[in-house]
């Protein structure tokens, strides 16, 4: 036969189970607690009715038989026999005069005598009958002796009443309990209702319908929890929802970036390589010839090298718009000073300043990488929109301990306008930055705009 071991017997059962079988069990215990104290108090208060009932009837008998000696032999006897049906309708004892038959009958047959009781079991009797108390009062009158008054104790009737006492207090405590066992039951059963509609709420959520809520019900402590799941279903629905934004950003940002490779593609390398082939035909053309003239291939000469590096420098920006080159062997500093000098070519009316913390640490690759989009996304801006003659650039830690790094880039341009929208570079910037559990702030003043992303400052294994 299998067992089961009855701490998985309790794993195994809900909540619901659990409280109802600890509420039953207190019961139970409570139930059995009481009736065990009645059975412990049996004994000594049968010993104490004992020596009650013993006591007040040796006070009535001296009572009834004083003053024997006063009367005849006859009224003496009169007044024993008085006595005995005195003595004969108290309870729990036996009255006899010694050498004469018993005066009063077993329990229950007495004068006065009570109702039928439910008879003990005989263990129950065992346990508690104390051993039986006698007394004896002699008789005499006149120095004539008239026997002995034995007064013995008779606890069966005390005893059957604690039994009696002890079954009705078990079948009314059973009914007690039984009522409470089953409004705790539908009390607990009740409360915990909401239960089911939380697991039902998270198995929808699972399944990925975020748009699944639960209705606050049951206690205080239920109602917070289904309305912190709520709360947590939206969030989630929330972030699923900009995770697929966010995918369908960076597919249009790829998009993006191939379209824009591609025009630089075919607007700057285009026209120089068909110069270039043309500058070649014509000095295959010259050397072919007859008398060329030196003069005029040195000229094509020199165009060619020119649109070389018109190629070369295109190519560079190409590639720095793919990957900053010399980040990685220069550092973050070098590569920014590097990009500061190309737009300072390009605009040399714009004063661009740079400034890096020296207590700045060495930063893992992608961390400097999204620093250095940060400023160049930040100044391709400036340059496009703001009409700014000044940009100042700065990068230092932020919180030492936090290690938190912030890039500042403050110019003295227009600032945003009212109907301002971020643009595809703007976003894929402020998606870099929390990639990394970072944030980007973007702030109009009078003084101009002012650009601050802050992000974790992972060091360089």
């Amino acid at each position: 036969m299998l067992r089961v071991p009855c701490g998985l017997m309790w794993q195994t059962l809900s909540l619901r189970a659990r409280l109802i079988l600890l509420v039953a069990a207190v019961l139970l215990i409570g139930l059995a607690a009481n009736i065990g104290r009645l059975v412990l108090e049996a004994g000594p208060r049968v010993q104490a009715e004992d020596q009650n009932v013993i006591r007040l009837a040796a006070e009535l008998a001296q009572a009834l038989l004083s003053g024997l000696n006063e009367n005849g032999i006859e009224e003496a006897d009169l007044r024993v026999t008085r006595a005995f049906e005195g003595l004969e309708r108290l309870r729990h004892i036996k009255v006899f005069r010694e050498g004469g038959k018993p005066r009063a009958g077993p329990a229950g047959e007495k004068v006065g005598g009570r109702a039928e009781t439910r008879q003990p079991p005989a263990w129950f009797v065992a346990l508690i009958k104390p051993e039986p108390t006698t007394i004896r009062i002699p008789l005499a009158s006149h120095g004539t002796d008239l026997g002995s008054l034995v007064i013995s104790s008779e606890p069966s009737d005390e005893i059957s009443e604690i039994w009696d006492g002890i079954v009705t207090q078990l079948v009314v405590g059973a009914c007690i309990a039984l009522v409470l066992f089953l409004i705790t039951a539908a009390v607990v059963s009740r409360a915990l209702r909401p239960l089911n509609s939380l697991a039902t709420a998270m198995s929808r959520v699972e399944s990925g319908d975020y748009s699944t809520r639960v209705t606050p019900a049951g206690p205080p402590e239920l109602a917070a929890i289904c309305g912190r799941l709520n709360h947590l279903v939206e969030a989630l629905g929330d972030a699923m929802e900009d995770r697929r934004q966010l995918a369908g950003r960076l597919v249009s940002l790829q998009d993006c970036e191939r379209k824009e490779v591609a025009r630089e593609l075919h607007d700057e390398f285009g026209p120089y390589l068909f110069a270039l082939r043309a500058h070649v035909s014509s000095l295959e053309v010259a050397i072919g010839g007859r008398g060329a003239d030196a003069k005029v291939l040195l000229q094509q000469c020199r165009a060619m090298t020119e649109q070389l590096g018109a190629l070369q420098q295109a190519n560079r920006q190409i590639l720095d718009r793919l990957r900053p080159i010399g980040l990685a062997e220069l550092g973050l500093s070098e590569a920014l000073s590097g990009l500061i000098r190309m737009w300072r070519q390009a605009h040399p009316e714009t004063v661009v300043n740079l400034s890096v913390s020296a207590s700045l640490t060495a930063l893992d690759e992608t961390t400097e990488l999204t620093i250095y989009r940060v400023v160049q996304e930040a100044l391709t801006n400036v340059f496009r929109h703001a009409g700014a003659s000044s940009v100042a650039i700065a990068i230092s830690p932020l919180d030492s301990e936090a290690g938190t790094v912030r890039v500042e880039v403050r110019d003295n341009g227009s600032g945003l306008p009212a109907d301002h929208k971020s643009g595809l570079g703007t976003i894929g910037m402020r998606e870099r930055v929390a990639a990394l559990g970072g944030n980007v702030t973007m702030n109009s003043t009078a003084e101009g705009l002012v650009i601050e992303a802050r992000l974790p400052a992972r060091a360089r294994m």
